[in-house]
């Protein structure tokens, strides 16, 4: 075994980050189209099959997220990442030649069995490759590139859609395929696979190359899943889990609604579509910097206090977005509430983490994510069926209400006394955004 290094593999955390930016981009990427969509009537769309189109593509990251470790278990990390590239790049093709919202859902709902599965898979990737003790910051920056990926979204309609039309957006998505050969050439094997194989002197080889440790092979602990799941739903841990679940699901809610009806809610305040884009790059950059400072912060005043305040100011800042501000002030409450909303949720994977058995822990983290991922689905149906029924008005509203639930539930949880706690809890966030 070799001790780990002072530095991460940058490669590694390169090629990750730039498949994490991919996945932002073509994620954000129908949010960004959608105001021209529903604007010149493309496919006769209405606000309601909208939102019902924005939930297709969060319920085929619900089941991409729930089979990519098995597959990658099967084919290993490195494979799938590239199959979830090619995939999601080839359905966005399937969106720029559609003349259908059946066709147009149909590619949505692929391209999101591949971006749920490609995100765990990419941090439990830099996981292995990360330094000993700087795995939090690791992944930390690793989910910069999803924001990133959302502000490029952004940029992209502006330029392309007034003088090409929205297919051209979509096009630039296709174009991530040139990405997978570079993946496929370049990223090395997860290090946790290859242990998991047998395939040891592949790992040690690797590791050595990197500058990393090889990691342990497991040895009882991680009982059956569903024995598993039973205990969370026993005694005293069933409250605990029960708030999880909850908070995890409104805190979804709230971040893939807004993500996904932004520019068109923005528009519907009266901004123009050029300000409306700009919201989407401002709440971004936001996104980036709370994934920076909320780990920071919950280190010093534990994760359930940080992610019960951190929700109080989402649902503040988007209660703000349905008045109509000076542009100013209008600019400075999307960056903070960007800043406070994506971080709420991932504090709440680090609640459950911390505070689980680490026997159960992987299984606590899943379920809390599985959960919340049903809000994700909820979201944007919701958004489409307030603007659908004239009460666009009510959909900053609707998503702070999200957002306060979230906090109660967690900030109840927050108020009892902490079971357990986890310092190797590190490698259980990584299937959980």
């Amino acid at each position: 075994m070799s001790a780990r290094g002072s530095r991460p593999a940058l490669l590694v955390v390169g090629l990750c980050w730039l498949a994490v930016l991919f996945d932002g981009l073509d994620m954000f990427i129908y949010g960004s189209v959608l105001p021209h969509l529903l604007e010149t009537r493309t496919f006769g769309l209405t606000a309601d099959q909208a939102g019902d189109l924005g939930s297709y593509a969060t319920s085929g990251m619900l089941v991409g997220a729930l089979v990519a470790g098995t597959i990658a278990d099967r084919i290993g990390r490195k494979k799938l990442m590239v199959s979830c590239v090619i995939l999601f790049s080839l359905a966005s093709g399937l969106c720029a030649l559609a003349d259908s919202v059946t066709v147009f859902g149909l590619g949505r709902t692929l391209a999101g069995v591949g971006l749920g599965g490609l995100l765990p898979t990419a941090i439990s990737m830099v996981s292995d490759y990360a330094p000993r003790g700087r795995g939090a910051i690791v992944i930390g920056l690793l989910m910069t590139a999803h924001h990133a990926g959302g502000i490029l979204s952004a940029y992209l309609a502006k330029w392309l859609i007034d003088p090409v039309g929205r297919r051209a957006a979509f096009w630039v998505c296709v174009l991530l395929l040139l990405f997978a050969p570079v993946l496929a050439k370049f990223l090395p094997e997860s290090l946790s696979f290859l242990v998991a194989k047998g395939r040891g002197e592949e790992a040690r080889a690797l590791a050595e190359r990197y500058d990393v440790e090889v990691p342990a092979v497991r040895t009882g602990g991680a009982g059956d899943p569903w024995t598993n799941l039973a205990n969370l739903l026993r005694g005293n841990e069933r409250i605990q889990t029960l708030l999880h679940w909850v908070a995890s699901f409104g805190g979804l809610l709230l971040v893939y609604g807004v993500a996904t009806w932004l520019p068109t809610l923005m528009r519907a305040e009266g901004y123009e579509l050029g300000s409306a884009l700009s919201f989407v790059v401002v709440f971004n950059l936001g996104g980036i910097v709370g994934m920076l400072v909320a780990g920071r912060a919950a280190d010093r005043f534990t994760a359930p206090r940080i992610s019960a305040l951190w929700f109080a100011l989402t649902a503040a800042g988007v209660f703000l977005l349905s008045i109509h501000m000076d542009m100013t002030v209008t600019m400075i409450v999307v960056f903070f509430t960007g800043v406070f909303l994506n971080s709420a949720q991932t504090m709440i994977y680090a609640t459950v983490s911390i505070r689980s058995n680490a026997d159960n822990r992987a299984t606590a983290v899943g379920w809390t994510s599985g959960m919340g991922r049903f809000g994700a689905v909820f979201g944007p149906w919701l958004g489409g069926r307030l603007l659908a029924s004239g009460n666009g008005d009510w959909g900053f509203t609707a998503f702070a209400i999200a957002g306060l639930s979230s906090m109660v539930f967690i900030g109840i949880a927050a108020l009892r006394s902490p079971k357990h706690t986890a310092a190797d809890s590190e490698r259980e966030l990584v299937a959980a955004h």
